[in-house]
């Protein structure tokens, strides 16, 4: 069972997002301060995460550097799920380190199929 790691300053956000991914069989972690994000995921070694952009600092393109910073970290899968839908912040999270893109709101197969990919492209 894949274990996926939330990060959004949203608690109804994150808490919807763990009961999606664990009825589809994922085991999910959710942590609602950015500034917790990098050790919570040194902690939880997840297979895949799941990042807002819109958070207080750091912001959650801080936070894909930041993981992208550690050894660990530099081939997980990183999945920003974001309000913003324009192109600018869409370069900069793929150039912080993003491997998808996807934004609010969403369809929660199409979140799971994106997931899916991104795991088995990863293995």
């Amino acid at each position: 069972m894949a274990k996926i790691l939330i990060v959004d300053d949203d608690k109804l956000v994150t808490d919807l997002l763990e009961k999606l991914l664990k009825a589809d069989g994922f085991d999910a972690v959710a942590v609602n301060d950015s500034s917790k994000a990098v050790d919570t995921a040194k902690a939880e070694s997840p297979d895949l995460i799941l990042l807002d952009l819109m958070m207080p600092q750091p912001d959650g393109f801080r936070v894909c550097r930041m993981l992208r910073e550690e050894i660990d970290f530099l081939r997980t899968p990183i999945i920003i799920v974001t309000a913003l839908d324009d192109s600018d912040s869409r370069a900069v999270a793929f150039g912080a380190g993003a491997n998808d893109y996807i934004t609010k709101p969403f369809h929660p197969n199409e979140l799971i199929e994106r997931i899916n990919e991104q795991l088995n492209g990863a293995e």
